[in-house]
């Protein structure tokens, strides 16, 4: 059986003469040294120092492990790790100063050096697994994690640390993997109890799902939010549409009021008709237009109850239907978004969902008017913004995102008249483009 002190060094070795009490102070430096260093042979590298005890049993005991001139008390000397590993042979053929030193002090050696060491192997296998597996995800999936940059991202962020102190590293990265590959492209809605096939609940909490989303960098949100993201549904009773100044059929609600609608209920609605022909109601993404335009109202007794839905991040694929009914009941549909590539993806979902609806402020020169001079990297196509062929170039220009909150005044101006600005910065060719590629949508091309 190895020994569990030295690894087996001290096989076949007679320590008694080398573990006596006067023995003992020079193990103890021993021992602190190879605790320093990482090394628990100490069979060879720099000399150790250490300071001659006052004893004279003390001083007689190592005089012959430390060669050269009589040990004075209080003297330093350098001991010379090959010549103590040489003398130590005679008492075993395996034996080395390290293991002496801990067979003396009754502990293994360099234990933090070693705990060290094998989790920086541990961490560095998992960063091969991580790079590995990149690599077959699917390119709009390999976009969020980043391969080259996952690693030190979840090590920044404490992952590392938590995947290694699982029961499993490996299999849970694996999992959280699989499941990152499964989620959907831009624009579509997959149901989070689909994700792991088999076990719909194995994203409801736990490592597992607070990994996909740190892999994706999605974790900054709260979960929900994470979640529709990534195209992601959680359930059908929370989420929904936000809506003030617009009615479902048949339901009574306060003509001011604000309310939720879930996604249960959006499932087939049908919509009251507007009150006059081309009366607009005006779609955005952030709840903070929302609340901005009832505030404005509010504050002008004489203004009549804005028309706004708010679909509060990405919409699914029952909200992108539900926002389409609103053209089946005659209302006219201004819909916007941030400019960012998940407000594009959302704005193309909403679009083929009401081909009767126009983009709200969402051009080139909207864009710009609120644009800074940035440094991201925005992976965009020119086909990613159809309704303008000018838009993805500008915003590859910036570098920059712009967010609805960057344009709220306009929105609001907007919202307050009851008719979107919807032509500003529009090129000729964009309406037929936007034509184009609706009918493409609508033919499944």
């Amino acid at each position: 059986m190895t020994c569990h002190l030295c690894s087996g060094a001290c096989s076949g070795a007679d320590l008694t003469a080398l573990l006596t009490p006067e023995l003992t102070w020079l193990w103890e430096a021993l021992a602190a040294a190879a605790d320093r260093r990482g090394d628990e042979a100490l069979t060879d590298g720099p000399a150790v120092t250490v300071t001659i005890p006052a004893s004279p049993a003390q001083r007689a005991a190592a005089a012959g492990l430390i060669g050269g001139r009589a040990l004075a008390p209080g003297q330093r000397r350098r001991l010379d790790l090959n010549e103590l590993t040489t003398a130590l042979t005679i008492r075993g053929p395996a034996l080395t100063p390290g293991a002496v030193a801990a067979h003396a002090c009754g502990r293994r050696l360099a234990e933090r050096a070693r705990a060290r060491a094998e989790h920086m192997a541990s961490a560095d296998r998992l960063r091969v697994q991580i790079e590995a597996r990149a690599v077959d995800l699917p390119e709009h999936v390999r976009e969020l994690v980043e391969p080259t940059t996952a690693f030190t991202r979840l090590h920044s962020l404490g992952w590392v640390a938590r995947i290694l102190n699982a029961p499993d590293p490996a299999a849970l990265l694996d999992q959280a993997m699989e499941v990152v590959g499964r989620l959907p492209r831009p624009g579509h809605r997959i149901d989070r109890r689909t994700l792991v096939p088999g076990d719909p609940h194995a994203l409801d909490g736990g490592p597992l799902p607070a990994l996909v989303l740190a892999l994706t960098k999605s974790s900054g949100n709260t979960p929900r939010s994470a979640w529709a993201r990534l195209g992601v549904d959680c359930d059908d009773l929370l989420g929904g549409l936000i809506i003030t100044g617009v009615t479902p059929s048949g339901w009574g609600v306060p003509p001011s009021a604000t309310f939720t609608l879930p996604p249960r209920e959006l499932a087939d609605i049908a919509w009251e008709p507007p009150p006059a022909a081309d009366t607009w109601v005006f779609v955005t993404e952030n709840p903070s237009v929302l609340s901005a335009a009832r505030s404005q109202a509010l504050l002008d007794d004489t203004a009549a109850t804005p028309r706004v839905i708010c679909t509060a991040g990405t919409p699914s694929q029952v909200e992108c239907a539900a926002i389409g009914a609103l053209s089946d009941a005659g209302w006219r549909v201004a819909i916007r978004a941030d400019f960012d590539p998940a407000g594009l993806a959302h704005m193309r979902a909403l679009l083929a969902a009401s081909p009767g609806a126009v983009p709200w402020r969402m051009n080139a020169a909207d864009y710009e008017s609120a644009a800074q001079h940035g440094t991201i990297d925005l992976r965009l196509q020119e086909s990613d913004a159809p309704w303008d062929p000018h838009l993805v170039p500008t915003m590859k220009e910036h570098s920059a995102h712009v967010y609805e909150e960057d344009l709220l005044p306009m929105l609001l101006t907007d919202i307050a008249v009851g008719a979107p600005n919807t032509s500003a910065g529009l090129h000729p060719a964009a309406g037929m483009l936007l034509c184009t590629a609706r009918r493409e949508r609508n033919d499944g091309r």
